[in-house]
């Protein structure tokens, strides 16, 4: 229970009840687009944060750590700290008690001889010609124009941050609807045809079509292969394997190529004339 009763808000007036609706109209238009660009740019951050970001600033870290902070924590804990205690030391009696003398019995009596006979009245009378000159001009200024003015400025302000915290939750809702509706419209349908209809489809293409086509083919080529080498042993007879293969030199070695009946030596010249 409020022991304070809190005052009743003020009545708007017919500015904000003409602003406000065209005000929201025109941020959600200007503001969905910048949602949809945030939430993007957001996912895409939080990934490069997560898996580039946050493992080379550790990388870093370390390396800053072993380089800098481990050498910097051993010099200033076994060199200058001592060194410092030290000057500490020389400072306090060469300056610090001196110093303290010296304000105690000629300083403070002087500042306070001319704080009382100097200074006082000299600082009351900047102060009425700065309260005559400045202070009365700024807050007449303040009271008959800047307030009013900040007044009306406060009011539209309101209104552009109530109108743009609306188009932002509008904005949110509509990237949220965007997304789901991709995902039904687009990803959902595209999975359900590869599941169910491209992967069986192409199952049965590799089983029934493709491998049967290539059996056919491989059986084809060596029919063709077979009834090459018959005509050929029908036209020159049998080739001769007594007589050793001349190889060419001008020719590098490697793997023979082979002849139309199968075998890899090629009928020669002799050959042809002994048949």
């Amino acid at each position: 229970m409020d022991l304070e009763k809190r005052p009743d808000p003020a009545p708007e007036g017919c500015l904000v009840t003409a602003i406000r609706l065209p005000l929201r109209i025109v941020m959600v238009v200007l503001v969905v687009p910048l949602r949809l660009l945030w939430d993007a740019l957001v996912a895409a951050g939080r990934f490069v944060s997560k898996w580039l970001l946050l493992p080379l600033a550790r990388a870093i870290g370390w390396v800053l750590y072993g380089l800098l902070v481990w050498p910097c924590q051993m010099l200033w804990r076994y060199v200058l700290a001592p060194f410092g205690r030290g000057l500490r030391w020389l400072g306090r009696v060469l300056l610090v008690v001196p110093a303290v003398w010296l304000y105690v019995h000629v300083l403070a009596p002087v500042g306070r001889a001319l704080r009382d006979y100097v200074l006082a009245p000299l600082g009351r009378g900047l102060a009425w010609l700065v309260r005559v000159l400045v202070v009365v001009p700024l807050l007449a200024l303040w009271a008959y124009v800047l307030a009013p003015v900040g007044r009306a400025l406060a009011v539209v302000g309101r209104e552009i941050w109530d109108a743009l915290r609306v188009a932002w939750r509008v904005a949110g809702y509509v990237s949220r609807a965007v997304g789901r509706a991709l995902r039904w419209l687009i990803v959902d349908p595209l999975r359900w045809v590869y599941r169910t209809v491209l992967t069986p489809v192409g199952h049965v293409v590799r089983d029934y079509v493709l491998r049967p086509v290539g059996r056919v083919a491989a059986s084809v080529r060596a029919a063709a292969r077979q009834a090459r080498a018959d005509v050929r042993r029908l036209l020159f007879g049998p080739a001769s394997r007594a007589e050793p293969q001349v190889s060419d030199r001008r020719e590098p070695g490697g793997p023979r190529g082979r002849s139309l009946d199968g075998s890899t030596t090629a009928p020669t010249k002799t050959a042809f004339i002994k048949d």
